[in-house]
């Protein structure tokens, strides 16, 4: 037991980073982050301990810093995590996207391919005109109707 102690205390950086390693892969064992906050404490530890702090040093640095991450950051991934990613559909996915004017778009209608498929289409600056062959974006979609302006980028076919 003093020869480990003994190792310990003159390879205290190296001590805290095997105990980080180790807590990293109980956390892929558990899943629940807090291993991994803790771990990330472990190593501030090793880098407290490598840049010259003794025993006390480190092991304040660990805990402040494993204590931070439980409270800051833990709370914030496991939210991330638990959401579930926001996927439009139907209409909603067409906003954004880019398409060409088959029809001169103007304020009283027009025609546009989007994805493939031909809308009816207004200019979102209602006195705009736009040439058929002309790239648009689709910024709102109102029933069966494409708000769109002119595009920056050019459409390739």
């Amino acid at each position: 037991m003093g020869n480990l102690l003994a190792w310990i205390s003159e390879h205290l950086w190296l001590a805290w980073a095997i105990l980080a390693v180790a807590l990293a892969a109980v956390e892929l064992l558990t899943l629940d982050l807090v291993f991994l906050m803790v771990a990330a404490g472990a190593a501030a530890g090793a880098l407290a301990a490598l840049v010259g702090g003794g025993p006390v040093i480190s092991i304040v640095v660990a805990i402040v810093v494993a204590m931070g991450m439980l409270a800051a950051v833990r709370p914030v991934a496991l939210r991330h995590l638990k959401e579930a990613p926001t996927i439009r559909t139907g209409i909603s996915a067409l906003v954004g996207k880019t398409g060409v004017v088959v029809e001169e778009v103007n304020p009283h209608g027009g025609r546009v391919r989007i994805g493939g498929e031909v809308w009816t289409a207004r200019p979102y600056d209602e006195h705009s005109r736009i040439e058929p062959g002309k790239s648009v974006d689709v910024l709102s979609i109102e029933g069966v109707t494409a708000y769109v302006h002119e595009s920056e980028q050019p459409w390739d076919l």
